[in-house]
């Protein structure tokens, strides 16, 4: 992730209100584009990182600052005091309405969204301790010593500092193990899930962790305004909010602060224009802006930020791999069993894909699964990867049973595997990529993120990616992004990403499609390698000239069951083989 342009461009930010010269006028909208610009922060971790699309975050805000509201007004609590628990309300709030809403998916998880802010809106205008409709007023202001923040000039550094602890806060937390698997839930959620990441903690907690921006900036509100009522925390501001973040560059940090200054700004400039320019009074901004919404996501779908950037900075600086080696996981004797599928089953409604598959893997050895197209191959991969789980018929790895064990339990178990359709997560660079597959070497989680007290841990995780990348012939790609290789070089990434796994059983799904002549030779010699120390390789590939001279074993299927295995010389010449790859009349 780009380090160097946000935080100076935040800090040069922080000088403005010492121009004396600056009306306060401007100052104030600052100050709400500042508290925009927090929650937007939160969205570009909920929604442009981890594809969670919500509407309802201003719902978060309102339980902030109703929280500070109730607190200051009718206990006496000071207003600083109450800061974590404003944060805690809508932190809370999110873990309760996440566990139901975070059940869904697609469309129908936006909707969740819209229903619940719609909900909790009328929920704040109605009862009595929130005041109804009409809210709660006499909020006392921040105090600095003696000193009130009454107005714009003096509240702008606390907002704007409260947005600087929010970015660097922020991405440290994206810059760090546990960033990387929250960046993988948008587009890379079934690899990461294969490589120890589990997807429904990843989702709540970036869930919650933009409610509590919310809170945060919720807070803020409370006590600029000093008065509360339900119409800022309903829906059309949360979809306000989501479109800020949108039109600044949802995958970008900077982008969301540059969002919020813009939309604020323009937004305010068009209500006092538009009257005068058509003669009298209206919504006319409404219209003007959704003109200017949709023309800005035609000319700029990946927002605003990176029209600007990406011109003059096009990749990610690479991370240092200057950390000690992560130990190295014992692996089982040559020849000893390592993997046991007993009559594996899998049908898809009236579909037998998987019928009554028996199969043994041992260690140090290749092993090729082959057949015609549908013949069940993937399928199988995904039974002996728990992805999928089995009609009936049961998988052991080494002694211990893979039934009702989750992606991560049998990643850790030290099962790697590729995907037929290649699975990296697009706005991730290579190294970052490959990385992912040490998640579970790692132990740092979110608030050592923040702190940035993991340094030591990264550089050991990016040191492994680092090894893993020069080992399958990709070193000097590491700061490239994952889309911007060809195919084949991005099937060879999944290797590496794989193998930062440190697998006793490596399963690779077509890992030659793609590949030239001579990068077939060398991921042969790879392979090869690998078997020699002791991996187990079950690969699935449909090049018989690299199957055939590279593979210790085959096994071969055929309409989902098991139509031979043996020796690759013994199942070239095998005549019921050759019927199903070539017809009857071959």
């Amino acid at each position: 992730m780009r380090r160097g342009i946000g935080p100076i461009l935040l800090l040069l930010w922080l000088c403005v209100p010492l121009v004396q010269a600056v009306p306060s006028f401007w100052l104030t909208l600052a100050d709400y584009a500042g508290i925009s610009a927090i929650i937007a922060i939160g969205i570009v971790v909920l929604t442009g990182m981890g594809g969670i699309t919500s509407f309802g975050q201003a719902t978060f805000m309102g339980f902030g600052a109703y929280a500070t509201a109730l607190l200051t007004t009718q206990a006496g609590w000071s207003p600083w005091l109450t800061l974590p628990v404003a944060m805690a309300a809508a932190g809370l709030a999110s873990l309760v309405i996440g566990a139901v809403t975070l059940r869904l998916s697609g469309h129908y998880l936006a909707l969740g969204t819209i229903a619940w802010s719609v909900a909790f809106f009328y929920v704040f205008g109605n009862l009595d301790v929130l005041g109804r409709n009409d809210g709660i007023s006499g909020i006392p202001p921040l105090r600095i010593g003696s000193t009130a923040l009454l107005d714009s000039r003096s509240y702008y550094p606390v907002v704007w500092i409260a947005v600087g602890i929010v970015f660097l806060l922020t991405r440290n937390l994206l810059d760090s193990r546990i960033g990387r698997a929250i960046r993988a839930l948008h587009g890379g959620a079934a690899a990461a899930s294969s490589f120890g990441v589990g997807l429904a903690g990843m989702r709540m907690l970036a869930f919650a962790y933009a409610a509590v921006l919310a809170g945060l900036a919720g807070w803020l509100y409370a006590h600029m305004q000093r008065s509360v009522s339900p119409t800022p925390f309903g829906l059309n501001q949360g979809i306000e909010y989501l479109l800020l973040a949108v039109v600044g560059g949802l995958e970008r940090l900077p982008g969301a602060v540059l969002g919020a200054l813009v939309l604020t700004v323009v937004n305010d400039r068009l209500q006092d224009l538009l009257p005068l320019l058509f003669g009298s009074q209206g919504n006319y901004e409404t219209i003007v802006f959704g003109f200017l919404l949709v023309l800005v996501l035609q000319t700029a779908p990946a927002g605003l930020w990176p029209l600007i950037v990406d011109r003059f900075s096009r990749h990610a600086a690479a991370h240092p791999g200057g950390g000690e080696p992560l130990p190295n996981r014992t692996l089982p004797q040559p020849g000893a069993l390592v993997l046991q599928a007993e009559g594996l089953r899998k049908v898809f409604g009236g579909l037998v894909a998987v019928s009554d598959l028996s199969l043994e893997l041992h260690a140090g050895e290749i092993v090729g699964l082959i057949g015609p197209n549908g013949a069940g191959k993937s399928t199988t991969f995904d039974l002996l990867t728990s992805v999928a789980t089995p009609t009936s018929g049961a998988v052991h790895f080494l002694g211990a049973s893979l039934s009702h064990r989750a992606g991560p339990a049998v990643a850790r178990l030290g099962i790697a595997r590729s995907f037929q359709h290649v699975k990296l997560v697009g706005g991730m660079s290579v190294l970052e990529n490959v990385a992912l597959g040490a998640h579970l070497r790692g132990r740092a989680g979110p608030i050592r993120a923040m702190l940035r007290l993991d340094r030591v841990e990264e550089a050991r995780l990016f040191a492994e990616a680092h090894r893993q990348l020069a080992r399958v012939g990709l070193a000097g790609l590491e700061a490239l992004p994952a889309r911007s290789l060809a195919l084949g070089q991005q099937r060879v990434v999944e290797i590496a990403r794989a193998l930062c796994l440190d697998p006793v059983l490596l399963l690779l799904d077509e890992p030659a499609a793609g590949l030239r002549h001579a990068e077939k030779v060398e991921l042969a010699a790879l392979l090869r390698t690998l078997r020699d120390q002791g991996v187990t390789v079950l690969l699935v590939e449909h090049d018989m000239d690299f199957v055939m001279n590279l593979t210790d074993r085959l096994v071969v299927m055929n309409f989902g069951a098991k139509l031979a295995e043996g020796l690759p010389a013994v199942i070239g010449h095998n005549p019921a083989v050759i019927e199903a790859y070539l017809g009857s009349v071959a």
